[in-house]
């Protein structure tokens, strides 16, 4: 198996120029000719960033929805009580509940891949952060998941939020949607992610902010991005 994924992934490179930078046409354009799975591949972007994350004052960090979606099913759970709850079922939230869910959370049964709380619950939920936050489903309200407008939440992830989060390193990945959709919905999406990346860099962040970036599928090589035109998306 191991011969055959390295001969396609050497097939894949023939069609990248390893050396060049693509502008954002060009990279968008050739995306589905990397196409090589069974399955249909997330278009991904990485950035690297001219930050230092050890530094709370050049933490990249937040939110943007998708104006084409994910194209992926998101199960969202919520944790309120009362008139906040029904919001979120009938917003359609996957898992509602309070003391329960933050039991079966305890116990390992983590059905879900976005959590939400209302601000009056974050007592209950600090909990568990321990078991939330490496998994990076633990809300914040950076990312639009400690919030008393439960509905809204749920239909922002439920229709295509991506949140995002800048590693030790200065990088961000993220899914930008998958390969069978449109051009026009793939430039849609690289748009608001690039723009939503750029309306949070850190005041503390001198010089050129997005350092590199490249766009790649799931199972291809990637691309190299110019970076200007990245600075430039805002």
């Amino acid at each position: 198996m191991a011969k055959k994924v390295n001969k396609r992934f050497q097939e894949l490179l023939k069609k990248i120029d390893k050396e060049k930078k693509y502008s954002v046409d060009e990279a968008l354009a050739n995306i589905k000719n990397l196409a090589s799975a069974k399955f249909d591949e997330t278009i991904e972007i990485a950035l690297k960033l001219n930050v230092d994350p050890r530094h709370a004052d050049q933490m990249v960090r937040g939110s943007v929805v998708l104006p084409s979606g994910t194209g992926k099913t998101v199960r969202v759970a919520v944790i309120a009580k009362d008139e906040k709850a029904d919001e979120a079922r009938a917003a359609g939230a996957d898992i509602v509940g309070s003391d329960d869910l933050i039991e079966d959370i305890q116990a390992g049964r983590i059905n879900f891949d976005v959590l939400i709380a209302t601000p009056n619950m974050m007592g209950l939920v600090g909990k568990v952060g321990r078991i939330l936050g490496p998994k990076g489903i633990m809300p914040n309200p950076k990312t639009g998941t400690v919030t008393m407008d439960v509905a809204k939440a749920v239909a922002n992830n439920k229709g295509g939020q991506v949140n995002f989060r800048v590693d030790k390193q200065g990088n961000i990945h993220a899914g930008l949607g998958k390969i069978s959709f449109s051009s026009e919905d793939i430039r849609a999406n690289f748009d608001a992610f690039v723009k939503a990346i750029n309306k949070n860099k850190p005041a503390a962040s001198k010089g050129k902010y997005i350092k590199s970036g490249a766009l790649s599928l799931t199972m291809s090589p990637s691309m190299n991005l110019e970076n200007q035109e990245l600075i430039d998306l805002r």
